[in-house]
Protein backbone atom coordinates (compact mmCIF):
# COMPACT_ATOMS: atom_id res chain seq x y z
CA UNK A 1 0.00 0.00 0.00
CA UNK A 2 2.66 2.37 0.66
CA UNK A 3 4.54 1.72 -2.31
CA UNK A 4 1.67 2.02 -4.42
CA UNK A 5 0.70 5.52 -2.64
CA UNK A 6 4.04 6.60 -2.90
CA UNK A 7 3.70 5.79 -6.82
CA UNK A 8 0.63 7.94 -7.22
CA UNK A 9 2.55 10.57 -5.11
CA UNK A 10 5.23 10.95 -7.66
CA UNK A 11 3.09 10.69 -10.70
CA UNK A 12 1.01 13.37 -9.55
CA UNK A 13 3.76 15.14 -8.78
CA UNK A 14 5.03 14.96 -12.51
CA UNK A 15 1.74 15.75 -13.89
CA UNK A 16 1.72 19.09 -11.80
CA UNK A 17 4.95 19.32 -12.76
CA UNK A 18 4.12 19.44 -16.36
CA UNK A 19 1.22 21.42 -16.18
CA UNK A 20 3.19 24.26 -14.90
CA UNK A 21 5.25 24.19 -17.92
CA UNK A 22 2.18 25.31 -19.64
CA UNK A 23 1.30 27.58 -16.85
CA UNK A 24 4.67 29.42 -17.23
CA UNK A 25 4.67 29.19 -20.81
CA UNK A 26 1.49 31.11 -21.01
CA UNK A 27 2.34 33.72 -18.11
CA UNK A 28 5.02 34.62 -20.08
CA UNK A 29 2.85 35.18 -23.44
CA UNK A 30 0.68 36.92 -21.21
CA UNK A 31 2.72 39.03 -18.69
CA UNK A 32 6.09 39.66 -20.42
CA UNK A 33 5.33 42.48 -22.91
CA UNK A 34 8.50 43.11 -23.77
CA UNK A 35 11.84 41.28 -23.68
CA UNK A 36 15.34 41.18 -24.25
CA UNK A 37 18.67 38.65 -23.69
CA UNK A 38 21.95 37.66 -24.85
CA UNK A 39 21.95 34.96 -26.66
CA UNK A 40 24.38 31.80 -27.94
CA UNK A 41 23.18 29.48 -30.58
CA UNK A 42 24.20 25.72 -31.05
CA UNK A 43 23.35 24.35 -34.96
CA UNK A 44 23.29 20.42 -35.14
CA UNK A 45 23.09 18.08 -38.19
CA UNK A 46 20.66 15.95 -38.34
CA UNK A 47 23.51 13.30 -37.91
CA UNK A 48 24.44 14.48 -34.66
CA UNK A 49 28.38 14.90 -36.18
CA UNK A 50 28.57 18.75 -36.97
CA UNK A 51 27.85 21.70 -35.01
CA UNK A 52 28.26 25.61 -34.95
CA UNK A 53 27.60 28.66 -32.74
CA UNK A 54 26.73 31.72 -33.23
CA UNK A 55 26.02 34.82 -30.43
CA UNK A 56 24.02 37.76 -30.28
CA UNK A 57 21.70 39.69 -29.24
CA UNK A 58 17.73 39.06 -29.25
CA UNK A 59 14.81 42.02 -28.30
CA UNK A 60 11.03 41.79 -28.58
CA UNK A 61 7.74 43.56 -28.11
CA UNK A 62 4.53 42.48 -28.33
CA UNK A 63 3.18 41.53 -30.87
CA UNK A 64 5.46 40.69 -33.25
CA UNK A 65 7.91 42.93 -33.34
CA UNK A 66 11.62 41.53 -32.23
CA UNK A 67 15.09 42.10 -33.81
CA UNK A 68 18.07 39.38 -33.62
CA UNK A 69 21.25 41.29 -34.07
CA UNK A 70 24.34 38.10 -34.41
CA UNK A 71 27.56 39.34 -33.97
CA UNK A 72 29.96 36.28 -34.21
CA UNK A 73 31.00 34.20 -36.02
CA UNK A 74 29.05 36.62 -38.96
CA UNK A 75 27.24 40.00 -38.25
CA UNK A 76 23.42 39.75 -39.38
CA UNK A 77 20.32 41.09 -38.31
CA UNK A 78 16.65 39.93 -38.32
CA UNK A 79 14.32 42.86 -37.53
CA UNK A 80 10.38 42.65 -37.89
CA UNK A 81 8.54 45.91 -37.11
CA UNK A 82 5.43 43.65 -37.18
CA UNK A 83 4.35 44.11 -41.14
CA UNK A 84 7.84 43.03 -42.06
CA UNK A 85 10.87 41.19 -41.47
CA UNK A 86 13.89 42.34 -42.83
CA UNK A 87 16.82 39.85 -42.96
CA UNK A 88 20.28 42.07 -43.29
CA UNK A 89 23.86 40.21 -44.20
CA UNK A 90 25.89 42.86 -43.20
CA UNK A 91 29.22 41.37 -44.84
CA UNK A 92 27.52 40.93 -48.21
CA UNK A 93 25.38 44.42 -47.84
CA UNK A 94 22.33 42.23 -48.88
CA UNK A 95 18.96 43.01 -47.43
CA UNK A 96 15.63 40.45 -47.93
CA UNK A 97 12.18 41.29 -46.65
CA UNK A 98 9.17 39.70 -46.34
CA UNK A 99 6.36 40.26 -44.88
CA UNK A 100 5.42 39.86 -41.28
CA UNK A 101 2.91 37.21 -41.96
CA UNK A 102 4.38 35.02 -44.26
CA UNK A 103 7.77 35.22 -42.53
CA UNK A 104 6.50 34.67 -38.73
CA UNK A 105 3.48 32.37 -38.92
CA UNK A 106 4.51 29.35 -36.60
CA UNK A 107 7.75 29.99 -36.00
CA UNK A 108 10.30 30.02 -33.15
CA UNK A 109 9.35 34.11 -33.67
CA UNK A 110 6.09 33.96 -32.84
CA UNK A 111 6.33 31.49 -30.37
CA UNK A 112 8.80 34.38 -28.32
CA UNK A 113 7.40 37.47 -29.09
CA UNK A 114 3.08 36.77 -30.38
CA UNK A 115 0.14 36.79 -28.97
CA UNK A 116 -1.59 33.99 -30.06
CA UNK A 117 0.07 31.34 -29.40
CA UNK A 118 -3.07 28.67 -28.78
CA UNK A 119 -4.07 29.58 -32.46
CA UNK A 120 -0.64 28.71 -34.06
CA UNK A 121 0.81 25.72 -31.75
CA UNK A 122 -0.39 22.70 -29.98
CA UNK A 123 1.07 23.08 -26.66
CA UNK A 124 2.04 19.75 -25.05
CA UNK A 125 4.15 19.78 -21.42
CA UNK A 126 7.47 18.57 -20.92
CA UNK A 127 9.08 16.31 -18.58
CA UNK A 128 11.74 18.91 -16.62
CA UNK A 129 15.24 18.34 -18.26
CA UNK A 130 18.67 19.82 -17.36
CA UNK A 131 17.43 21.80 -14.96
CA UNK A 132 14.88 23.34 -17.28
CA UNK A 133 11.12 23.28 -17.24
CA UNK A 134 10.04 22.52 -20.71
CA UNK A 135 7.23 22.72 -23.29
CA UNK A 136 6.58 21.53 -26.10
CA UNK A 137 4.66 23.55 -29.19
CA UNK A 138 3.67 21.96 -32.24
CA UNK A 139 2.87 23.85 -35.38
CA UNK A 140 -0.86 23.59 -35.89
CA UNK A 141 -0.23 24.09 -39.92
CA UNK A 142 1.42 21.59 -42.13
CA UNK A 143 3.05 24.43 -44.40
CA UNK A 144 6.02 25.93 -42.17
CA UNK A 145 9.63 24.87 -42.27
CA UNK A 146 9.51 23.87 -38.51
CA UNK A 147 9.02 20.29 -36.96
CA UNK A 148 8.89 21.28 -33.22
CA UNK A 149 9.74 23.99 -30.53
CA UNK A 150 10.98 23.50 -27.27
CA UNK A 151 10.84 26.38 -24.79
CA UNK A 152 12.41 26.18 -21.84
CA UNK A 153 12.72 28.30 -18.21
CA UNK A 154 14.32 28.18 -15.07
CA UNK A 155 12.73 29.43 -12.34
CA UNK A 156 9.69 31.18 -14.76
CA UNK A 157 12.50 33.71 -17.02
CA UNK A 158 12.89 32.25 -20.43
CA UNK A 159 16.11 30.60 -20.16
CA UNK A 160 16.01 28.13 -23.67
CA UNK A 161 14.51 27.37 -26.76
CA UNK A 162 14.95 24.12 -29.22
CA UNK A 163 14.11 24.13 -32.85
CA UNK A 164 14.02 20.66 -35.10
CA UNK A 165 13.73 21.78 -38.52
CA UNK A 166 11.63 19.52 -41.22
CA UNK A 167 15.39 18.02 -42.29
CA UNK A 168 15.87 17.25 -38.59
CA UNK A 169 18.43 19.85 -38.00
CA UNK A 170 18.41 20.75 -34.35
CA UNK A 171 19.05 24.56 -32.97
CA UNK A 172 18.95 25.70 -29.79
CA UNK A 173 19.40 29.05 -27.98
CA UNK A 174 20.49 29.38 -24.85
CA UNK A 175 19.51 32.88 -23.31
CA UNK A 176 21.94 34.88 -20.72
CA UNK A 177 20.24 36.94 -18.06
CA UNK A 178 16.22 37.68 -19.67
CA UNK A 179 14.85 41.08 -18.83
CA UNK A 180 11.23 41.11 -18.48
CA UNK A 181 9.89 44.29 -19.58
CA UNK A 182 12.60 46.63 -19.92
CA UNK A 183 11.30 49.77 -22.45
CA UNK A 184 12.53 49.71 -25.55
CA UNK A 185 12.20 52.50 -28.04
CA UNK A 186 10.13 51.66 -31.29
CA UNK A 187 12.92 52.43 -33.63
CA UNK A 188 14.16 49.34 -32.58
CA UNK A 189 11.99 47.45 -34.31
CA UNK A 190 12.72 49.48 -37.54
CA UNK A 191 14.45 48.86 -40.36
CA UNK A 192 15.80 50.76 -43.06
CA UNK A 193 18.01 49.44 -45.72
CA UNK A 194 22.26 50.83 -45.70
CA UNK A 195 23.33 53.05 -48.73
CA UNK A 196 23.54 50.45 -51.55
CA UNK A 197 22.46 47.12 -49.96
CA UNK A 198 21.04 44.95 -52.43
CA UNK A 199 17.58 44.47 -51.54
CA UNK A 200 15.24 41.79 -52.07
CA UNK A 201 11.49 41.28 -51.82
CA UNK A 202 10.31 37.84 -51.30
Amino acid sequence: MKRLLLSAALLLAAVAAQADALDTLRGFVADVKTGRAAFTQTVTSPDGAKKKSSTGSFEFSRPNRFRFDYTKPYAQQIVSDGDKVWLHDVDLNQVTVRSAAAAIGATPAALLAGSAIDKDFELKALPDEGGLQWAQALPRGTEGSFKSLKIGFRAGTLAAVEIVDAFGQRSRLDFGTFEANPALAAERFRFTPPAGADVIAQ
